[in-house]
């Protein structure tokens, strides 16, 4: 899927983020991020949404993040959903969110399942029935877009 090179790129951009080089993170990220590299999408949603070695932008990091959850990365798709809650860089939409959040509950790993949970039925608790309906259809609809 990506050439050898791509991923080692990835796990240096990974591993800049966790020792709180944001700068260098950025740099290495964004080059893959723009070739279609769903990882290193969210995490650039992640630095855009934080202004963390680049401006803070909520519409750029709802950007990467909706690139990322498109193509099923379910921790862009959980950040996502987040954003349409709140509203943050694109507009408030709580089946949207709902959709989103419901999506990577679904794919969560393990040890993230139960905290995205109680995110996701927290965010229920405002919404009506035929708002939870629609969320869970558009959640049942999506089917995952590669960008390659």
């Amino acid at each position: 899927m990506f050439a050898p090179g791509f991923a080692q790129s990835l796990r240096q951009g990974v591993v800049a983020v966790h020792r709180q080089d944001y700068q260098r993170a950025s740099r290495i990220l964004i080059p893959l991020a723009e070739r279609g590299n769903p990882s290193a999408q969210s995490y650039l949603g992640f630095l855009f949404e934080t202004g963390r070695g680049v401006p803070q932008n909520y519409t750029e990091a709802a950007m990467w993040y909706r690139r990322a959850a498109e193509q099923g990365d379910s921790l862009a798709q959980y950040s996502l959903g987040l954003l349409y809650d709140r509203g943050q860089g694109v507009p408030r939409d709580i089946v949207e969110a709902s959709k989103w959040l419901n999506l990577s509950t679904a794919a969560a790993p393990p040890q993230a399942r139960e905290a995205r949970q109680r995110i996701r039925d927290a965010i229920t608790t405002k919404m009506s029935r035929g708002e939870i309906a629609q969320a869970r259809l558009r959640a049942l609809e999506w089917v995952p877009i590669r960008e390659h």
